[in-house]
Protein backbone atom coordinates (compact mmCIF):
# COMPACT_ATOMS: atom_id res chain seq x y z
CA UNK A 1 0.00 0.00 0.00
CA UNK A 2 1.01 3.70 -0.87
CA UNK A 3 1.73 6.26 1.80
CA UNK A 4 1.20 9.32 0.78
CA UNK A 5 2.84 12.31 2.66
CA UNK A 6 2.60 15.90 1.99
CA UNK A 7 5.39 17.64 2.15
CA UNK A 8 3.77 20.70 4.42
CA UNK A 9 3.72 17.75 7.28
CA UNK A 10 5.06 14.30 8.19
CA UNK A 11 1.45 12.86 9.30
CA UNK A 12 0.86 9.76 6.69
CA UNK A 13 -1.86 8.36 5.02
CA UNK A 14 -2.05 5.23 4.06
CA UNK A 15 -4.36 6.21 1.07
CA UNK A 16 -3.22 4.75 -2.14
CA UNK A 17 -1.80 6.84 -5.16
CA UNK A 18 -4.38 5.72 -7.39
CA UNK A 19 -7.61 4.57 -6.56
CA UNK A 20 -10.08 3.36 -9.28
CA UNK A 21 -13.04 5.56 -9.75
CA UNK A 22 -16.57 3.94 -10.29
CA UNK A 23 -19.05 7.12 -10.34
CA UNK A 24 -21.47 6.74 -13.19
CA UNK A 25 -20.36 2.75 -13.95
CA UNK A 26 -23.31 0.15 -13.58
CA UNK A 27 -24.23 -3.27 -13.54
CA UNK A 28 -21.84 -5.78 -15.36
CA UNK A 29 -20.05 -2.87 -16.29
CA UNK A 30 -18.71 -1.58 -12.83
CA UNK A 31 -18.59 -5.36 -12.23
CA UNK A 32 -15.82 -5.70 -15.00
CA UNK A 33 -14.15 -2.44 -14.39
CA UNK A 34 -13.56 -3.32 -10.65
CA UNK A 35 -12.45 -6.91 -11.45
CA UNK A 36 -10.39 -6.08 -14.39
CA UNK A 37 -8.45 -3.42 -11.76
CA UNK A 38 -8.24 -5.97 -9.36
CA UNK A 39 -6.27 -7.99 -12.01
CA UNK A 40 -4.21 -5.26 -13.07
CA UNK A 41 -3.41 -4.31 -9.42
CA UNK A 42 -5.42 -1.26 -8.27
CA UNK A 43 -5.97 -1.58 -4.24
CA UNK A 44 -8.05 1.25 -3.91
CA UNK A 45 -11.71 1.34 -5.03
CA UNK A 46 -13.82 4.53 -4.47
CA UNK A 47 -17.71 4.33 -4.51
CA UNK A 48 -20.34 6.27 -3.16
CA UNK A 49 -24.15 5.63 -1.91
CA UNK A 50 -25.66 7.68 -4.43
CA UNK A 51 -23.53 5.89 -7.08
CA UNK A 52 -25.87 2.80 -6.99
CA UNK A 53 -23.21 0.67 -7.13
CA UNK A 54 -21.91 -0.61 -4.07
CA UNK A 55 -23.46 -4.37 -4.31
CA UNK A 56 -22.10 -4.86 -7.69
CA UNK A 57 -18.40 -3.32 -6.87
CA UNK A 58 -18.94 -5.78 -3.38
CA UNK A 59 -19.76 -8.28 -5.80
CA UNK A 60 -16.53 -7.86 -7.73
CA UNK A 61 -14.18 -7.23 -4.96
CA UNK A 62 -15.37 -10.75 -3.15
CA UNK A 63 -14.93 -12.76 -6.26
CA UNK A 64 -11.50 -11.33 -6.67
CA UNK A 65 -9.71 -13.39 -4.43
CA UNK A 66 -7.88 -10.25 -3.32
CA UNK A 67 -7.35 -10.40 0.63
CA UNK A 68 -9.32 -7.56 2.41
CA UNK A 69 -6.49 -6.31 4.31
CA UNK A 70 -4.86 -5.97 0.86
CA UNK A 71 -7.93 -3.60 -0.75
CA UNK A 72 -8.33 -0.27 0.62
CA UNK A 73 -12.36 0.16 0.16
CA UNK A 74 -13.95 3.78 -0.09
CA UNK A 75 -17.33 4.87 -0.18
CA UNK A 76 -19.05 8.11 0.90
CA UNK A 77 -22.43 9.06 2.86
CA UNK A 78 -25.13 10.60 0.51
CA UNK A 79 -26.92 14.09 1.73
CA UNK A 80 -29.79 12.35 2.30
CA UNK A 81 -28.12 10.36 5.32
CA UNK A 82 -26.51 13.21 6.88
CA UNK A 83 -28.90 13.40 9.85
CA UNK A 84 -27.29 12.33 13.12
CA UNK A 85 -30.10 9.09 13.25
CA UNK A 86 -29.02 7.98 9.26
CA UNK A 87 -25.63 8.69 9.47
CA UNK A 88 -24.30 5.19 10.91
CA UNK A 89 -27.84 2.90 9.71
CA UNK A 90 -26.86 4.04 6.03
CA UNK A 91 -23.26 3.12 7.03
CA UNK A 92 -23.90 -0.02 7.84
CA UNK A 93 -26.08 -0.76 5.21
CA UNK A 94 -23.07 0.02 2.48
CA UNK A 95 -21.19 -2.22 4.22
CA UNK A 96 -23.53 -5.12 3.60
CA UNK A 97 -23.77 -4.04 0.28
CA UNK A 98 -19.80 -4.02 -0.25
CA UNK A 99 -19.83 -7.37 2.06
CA UNK A 100 -16.91 -5.89 4.46
CA UNK A 101 -17.23 -5.70 7.74
CA UNK A 102 -15.55 -2.23 8.02
CA UNK A 103 -14.44 0.77 5.34
CA UNK A 104 -10.80 1.81 5.04
CA UNK A 105 -12.40 5.25 4.24
CA UNK A 106 -15.98 6.86 4.66
CA UNK A 107 -16.55 10.26 3.07
CA UNK A 108 -19.16 13.03 3.20
CA UNK A 109 -19.80 13.04 -0.20
CA UNK A 110 -21.19 16.68 0.11
CA UNK A 111 -21.98 19.32 2.19
CA UNK A 112 -26.00 19.19 3.16
CA UNK A 113 -27.33 21.01 0.64
CA UNK A 114 -28.20 25.03 2.00
CA UNK A 115 -26.02 24.04 5.14
CA UNK A 116 -30.07 22.27 6.49
CA UNK A 117 -27.90 19.72 8.47
CA UNK A 118 -25.02 21.54 10.37
CA UNK A 119 -21.30 20.34 9.55
CA UNK A 120 -20.75 19.37 13.24
CA UNK A 121 -23.66 17.56 13.16
CA UNK A 122 -22.44 15.06 10.46
CA UNK A 123 -18.86 15.20 11.57
CA UNK A 124 -19.70 14.23 14.79
CA UNK A 125 -22.03 11.17 13.83
CA UNK A 126 -18.76 9.93 10.96
CA UNK A 127 -16.28 10.50 14.39
CA UNK A 128 -18.80 7.84 16.15
CA UNK A 129 -19.12 5.48 12.81
CA UNK A 130 -14.94 5.45 13.65
CA UNK A 131 -15.45 4.79 16.96
CA UNK A 132 -17.49 1.83 16.66
CA UNK A 133 -15.54 -0.01 14.21
CA UNK A 134 -17.71 0.65 11.08
CA UNK A 135 -14.38 2.70 9.19
CA UNK A 136 -11.18 3.01 9.80
CA UNK A 137 -10.91 6.73 8.47
CA UNK A 138 -12.92 9.52 8.09
CA UNK A 139 -12.67 12.36 5.56
CA UNK A 140 -14.88 15.02 3.48
CA UNK A 141 -15.75 15.76 -0.21
CA UNK A 142 -16.65 18.50 -2.34
CA UNK A 143 -15.69 20.73 1.20
CA UNK A 144 -15.52 24.66 0.51
CA UNK A 145 -12.68 26.07 3.03
CA UNK A 146 -16.10 27.28 4.82
CA UNK A 147 -16.89 23.98 5.52
CA UNK A 148 -13.76 22.27 5.93
CA UNK A 149 -12.80 25.17 9.16
CA UNK A 150 -16.28 23.80 10.38
CA UNK A 151 -15.37 20.46 10.22
CA UNK A 152 -11.81 21.14 11.79
CA UNK A 153 -14.08 23.01 14.37
CA UNK A 154 -15.83 19.78 15.09
CA UNK A 155 -13.67 17.00 15.45
CA UNK A 156 -10.26 18.22 14.47
CA UNK A 157 -8.03 18.51 11.49
CA UNK A 158 -6.25 15.23 12.54
CA UNK A 159 -8.91 12.67 12.06
CA UNK A 160 -9.77 14.29 8.45
CA UNK A 161 -7.87 11.88 6.46
CA UNK A 162 -8.47 14.05 3.28
CA UNK A 163 -10.97 16.13 1.39
CA UNK A 164 -11.69 14.76 -2.27
CA UNK A 165 -12.30 17.44 -4.56
CA UNK A 166 -12.33 17.99 -8.56
CA UNK A 167 -9.15 18.92 -9.77
CA UNK A 168 -7.57 18.91 -13.00
CA UNK A 169 -5.28 21.28 -15.41
CA UNK A 170 -8.50 23.02 -16.24
CA UNK A 171 -9.71 23.58 -12.44
CA UNK A 172 -6.76 23.48 -9.90
CA UNK A 173 -8.83 24.45 -6.92
CA UNK A 174 -5.53 26.34 -5.29
CA UNK A 175 -7.27 28.28 -2.67
CA UNK A 176 -8.94 24.99 -1.28
CA UNK A 177 -5.43 23.14 -1.66
CA UNK A 178 -3.67 25.85 -0.17
CA UNK A 179 -6.58 25.64 3.16
CA UNK A 180 -6.12 22.44 2.99
CA UNK A 181 -2.60 21.86 3.11
CA UNK A 182 -2.26 24.47 5.48
CA UNK A 183 -4.39 22.24 8.32
CA UNK A 184 -2.20 19.11 7.29
CA UNK A 185 -5.13 17.93 5.34
CA UNK A 186 -4.44 15.42 2.49
CA UNK A 187 -6.02 15.52 -0.89
CA UNK A 188 -7.80 13.54 -3.80
CA UNK A 189 -8.36 14.44 -7.10
CA UNK A 190 -11.45 13.66 -8.37
CA UNK A 191 -12.23 13.80 -12.54
CA UNK A 192 -8.45 14.20 -13.01
CA UNK A 193 -8.73 13.85 -16.64
CA UNK A 194 -11.59 16.26 -16.63
CA UNK A 195 -13.78 13.33 -18.34
CA UNK A 196 -11.21 13.31 -21.09
CA UNK A 197 -10.47 16.48 -21.98
CA UNK A 198 -7.06 16.03 -21.56
CA UNK A 199 -6.69 13.46 -24.09
CA UNK A 200 -7.03 16.55 -26.48
CA UNK A 201 -4.83 18.76 -25.02
CA UNK A 202 -1.76 20.22 -27.28
CA UNK A 203 0.14 21.62 -24.58
CA UNK A 204 -0.61 17.91 -22.31
CA UNK A 205 0.56 16.13 -25.54
CA UNK A 206 3.23 17.54 -26.08
CA UNK A 207 4.51 16.90 -22.74
CA UNK A 208 3.74 13.34 -23.32
CA UNK A 209 5.54 12.84 -26.21
CA UNK A 210 8.51 13.80 -24.82
CA UNK A 211 8.18 11.45 -22.01
CA UNK A 212 6.51 8.33 -24.65
CA UNK A 213 3.72 8.47 -22.49
CA UNK A 214 0.22 9.65 -23.20
CA UNK A 215 -1.77 12.84 -22.17
CA UNK A 216 -3.60 10.99 -19.48
CA UNK A 217 -0.81 9.73 -17.40
CA UNK A 218 0.69 13.24 -17.44
CA UNK A 219 -2.25 14.58 -16.00
CA UNK A 220 -2.32 11.84 -13.47
CA UNK A 221 1.46 12.40 -12.90
CA UNK A 222 0.66 16.09 -12.67
CA UNK A 223 -1.49 15.33 -9.34
CA UNK A 224 0.60 12.92 -8.65
CA UNK A 225 3.84 15.05 -8.16
CA UNK A 226 1.74 17.54 -6.07
CA UNK A 227 0.97 14.76 -3.55
CA UNK A 228 -2.33 13.96 -4.18
CA UNK A 229 -3.83 10.56 -4.79
CA UNK A 230 -6.14 10.28 -7.86
CA UNK A 231 -9.11 8.42 -8.50
CA UNK A 232 -9.66 7.93 -12.78
CA UNK A 233 -12.31 5.35 -13.82
CA UNK A 234 -12.15 3.50 -17.26
CA UNK A 235 -14.23 0.90 -18.47
CA UNK A 236 -11.08 -0.51 -20.56
CA UNK A 237 -8.35 -2.57 -20.11
CA UNK A 238 -5.45 -0.67 -21.74
CA UNK A 239 -6.52 2.69 -19.79
CA UNK A 240 -6.70 0.87 -16.36
CA UNK A 241 -3.17 -0.83 -17.20
CA UNK A 242 -1.93 2.48 -18.62
CA UNK A 243 -2.91 4.75 -15.91
CA UNK A 244 -1.16 2.94 -13.02
CA UNK A 245 1.63 3.50 -14.96
CA UNK A 246 1.90 6.76 -14.29
CA UNK A 247 3.40 6.26 -10.95
CA UNK A 248 6.62 6.27 -12.80
CA UNK A 249 6.99 9.36 -15.08
CA UNK A 250 8.55 12.51 -13.74
CA UNK A 251 7.63 15.66 -15.23
CA UNK A 252 10.36 19.00 -14.76
CA UNK A 253 9.28 22.36 -12.82
CA UNK A 254 8.44 23.71 -16.70
CA UNK A 255 5.95 20.75 -17.37
CA UNK A 256 4.39 21.24 -14.31
CA UNK A 257 4.52 24.89 -14.98
CA UNK A 258 3.36 24.74 -18.30
CA UNK A 259 0.03 22.60 -17.19
CA UNK A 260 -0.33 24.86 -14.62
CA UNK A 261 -1.07 27.42 -16.67
CA UNK A 262 -4.11 25.38 -18.28
CA UNK A 263 -6.02 26.51 -15.16
CA UNK A 264 -9.17 27.87 -16.24
CA UNK A 265 -11.82 27.47 -13.97
CA UNK A 266 -13.87 24.62 -15.69
CA UNK A 267 -16.05 23.11 -13.21
CA UNK A 268 -17.68 19.66 -14.03
CA UNK A 269 -19.00 18.34 -11.12
CA UNK A 270 -21.50 21.38 -9.98
CA UNK A 271 -24.90 19.37 -9.31
CA UNK A 272 -27.93 22.44 -8.87
CA UNK A 273 -29.16 22.13 -5.95
CA UNK A 274 -26.63 20.23 -3.45
CA UNK A 275 -23.41 21.93 -4.71
CA UNK A 276 -22.58 24.84 -2.11
CA UNK A 277 -20.96 28.19 -3.13
CA UNK A 278 -17.43 27.35 -4.67
CA UNK A 279 -13.96 29.50 -3.18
Amino acid sequence: MVSIINKENTMPHTIPAIGLGTFRLQGQVVIDSVRTGLELGYRHIDTAQIYGNEAEVGEAIAASGVQRDELFVTTKIWTDNLAAGKLIPSLKESLKKLRVEQLDLTLIHWPSPQDAVPVAEYMQALLEAKRQGLTREIGISNFTIGHMQQAIDAIGAQEIATNQVEIHPYLQNRKVIAFAREHGIHLTAYMPLAYGKVMTDLVIAAIAQRHGANPAQVALAWSLQQGFAVIPSSTKRANLAANLEAVHIKLTDEEMSAIAELDAGERIANPEGIAPVWD
